[in-house]
Order: C-alpha cells, then structure tokens, then sequence
C-alpha cells in the first residue's frame, strides 16, 4: 500500500513539473535570452548572427545576450549548450560543423539532438592569399603546393571546418597537402593571413567578402559552380578544375538551433520570430550584400536538409582518407 501510494505522488508530481514547464512555455518568453555563438568574433557565423539577432528581439520582446564561445571546432559551445536546460532560453547559433563531429571523433553530438530554429542561409567558400604571397591565380597554388607538399601554411578552424573540408577536396582531387594551423574561428584566421602568419586559408565570402574589395586580401577561387553577383570577376574553382564540379553547390551554411526537448509552444514562437527577422529587407540586404544564398529554412524541412549536407560531407571525407570513423557506423548513407 506504501509503494503504491509512493508511486501515486511521484505521479502526480511528474504531473504537476510538466504541467509548470507547459504553462511557462505558453508564456515564453518570460526573460531575456542568452545567444551562444559556436566561433570566434568577426567570421562570418559571428557576422550573420549580429546582423540578425536585432531583427528578431522585437518579435520576442526580449533581448538575445550574445555570447561568442568557440573551441574544439565548435563542440565546446554545442556541449554547453546540451547542458542547459531545454527551456527555449539558450539558443546555439552555428554552422555546418556539427554534422562531421562524428565521423572525425569529435563529438558524439550532431544537428540530431538540436531542433532548427532557422538555417538562414548557405555561404559561399572563397579560396584566398595574403597580398604578399607569390600565387596571382589558383593553379599557382597548386602548382606550388605540389613542388612543397605540407609546407605551405594554410588557415584552418580545426577538423570539419570550411578550410578542412575544402582541404580534403584538394586532397582527394590532386593529393594536394598543406601544413594547417588551426584558428578559433575564421576572424582570427583571417588577421594571421593579413598578418602573414600562414600564406591562404579558404574562408565563407560573407566573412572574407569586404578584405577582397578592401584590398586586404587576394582573391584565388569561388568554391562554386555559378558566379556571385558583384563578384564576377573571381574566377570559379571550375574553370581552372572542372573535376570539382562533382562536389558543388556546396558550401557552409549559418543557423540557429534550441536542444530538441524544448517545448513545442516555446519552438514555436522561436520558428515564428526568426521567419520574421530573417524576411527583413534590412537583413535580406545584407545576405545578399555578403553573398550568401537566403534559405529560411525550419523543422522538417530544415531537418532534410542537414541530412543531405551530412551525408554529402562525410562522405567526401571518407574517400580523401579524413575521417576518423566511417560514416556507415552511424547509418550516413551514400549521397
């Protein structure tokens, strides 16, 4: 009799937590919001986010505290955030990276155990050198890098960032090997580069697009099949390999994701919030300005696309001898 009426209060007080969390979600949000950034300031996730973030503050009528926490390819902001609690309030605004945690052994977390908020939009890789470097062109590069396999010094943000995944390309396409220096983030990669402290890195156009027309940097390539508008003029990494058109259109993307237990109501008016902010002409124009590709995606639809991302990706990986484990463990299948 004791037991039963010791699992009837544990009952009822289960019920009466989840009937709490239900209540306040309707009411969500309640207090400002805390906004964790997976890299470093000034690249371009780091952009997009501040450009943003004040769009939707007034659909929440709360405010988003930005926080930037990079480290370990962004597995230390993604691990904080899975130890929040899953209330809506700490949101992770990230790129691509967390859908190769996996298979490089960095993480046994992807976009799986994250609800997407919003994928705002898909970047654009651009293939660029400090001014001072001798190459005028991408096959200069190369050319060089075969004459000095691993000496040259690449830019990186570490395994399953933009430079890695773009240098495995290189890899699997002309056995191509550089000599990687890994950078919290894109920013600080960029100010080694201007800097001089490595020679190239490959970075998103929405981080490097402003130091090409500065000046600051040279562009080389587009890792792209179609040209950007207003940037014509930077040759596409096709016209001097068209062997690279088998892993294009593809690119780094940007979004904003709540652990996947949140409460549905709380999801909802996030969804609703971003939608709005990520239509305003204001952020439109920088998107467009940056030259990403707009994209506005959520749930389901969001979800099918990180898959397809993923299996794209790991895959590539797996064929340049990158990965640390097979894609197949984990049920990726083949694109």
């Amino acid at each position: 009799m004791r037991k039963m009426k010791k699992m009837l209060l544990m009952i009822v007080g289960l019920f009466i937590v989840s009937l709490f969390s239900f209540v306040q979600a309707q009411d969500f949000p309640t207090k400002d919001l805390s906004g964790i950034i997976m890299w470093g300031a000034g690249g371009a996730t780091d952009n997009v986010v501040r450009a943003l973030t004040p769009m939707v503050e007034p659909h929440l009528g709360k405010q988003i505290v930005l926080q930037n926490k990079p480290g370990a390819t962004g597995a230390v902001s993604t691990q904080w955030v899975v130890n929040q609690p899953s209330d809506g309030y700490t949101l992770l605004y990230g790129a691509e990276n967390p859908q190769l945690y996996r298979v490089l052994d960095i993480s046994p977390l992807d976009y799986k155990d994250f609800y997407p908020v919003n994928i705002t939009a898909r970047g654009v890789g651009l293939i660029a050198c400090n001014v001072n470097a001798p190459w005028k062109t991408l096959k200069d590069l190369f050319d060089d890098a075969k004459k000095n396999p691993g000496n040259i010094k690449m830019g990186s943000t570490g395994p399953g960032g933009l430079p890695y995944v773009v240098g495995a390309m290189m890899k699997a396409t002309h056995g191509l090997t550089f000599n990687a220096i890994p950078f919290p983030g894109e920013g600080p990669g960029m100010t080694a580069m201007l800097g001089g402290h490595v020679q190239w890195m490959t970075v998103g156009l929405t981080a490097g697009r402003e130091h090409v027309r500065a000046g600051r940097i040279r562009p080389l390539a587009l890792v792209a099949d179609e040209p950007v508008p207003g940037l014509e003029d930077i040759p596409l990494i096709i016209s001097a390999y068209p062997e690279y058109k088998k892993y294009l259109p593809w690119g780094p993307f940007y979004g904003v994701w709540v652990k996947r237990d949140t409460p549905e109501p709380a999801k909802k008016k996030l969804v609703d919030a971003f939608q709005k902010g990520v239509k305003d002409p204001k952020f439109q124009a920088f998107i467009k300005d940056f030259g990403a590709v707009p994209m506005n995606l959520y749930g389901d639809g969001a979800d099918k696309f990180l898959k397809h991302w993923q299996s794209v990706s790991c895959w590539l990986l797996e064929d340049a001898g990158a990965t640390k484990v097979s894609p197949d463990k984990f049920g990726i299948p083949k694109p």
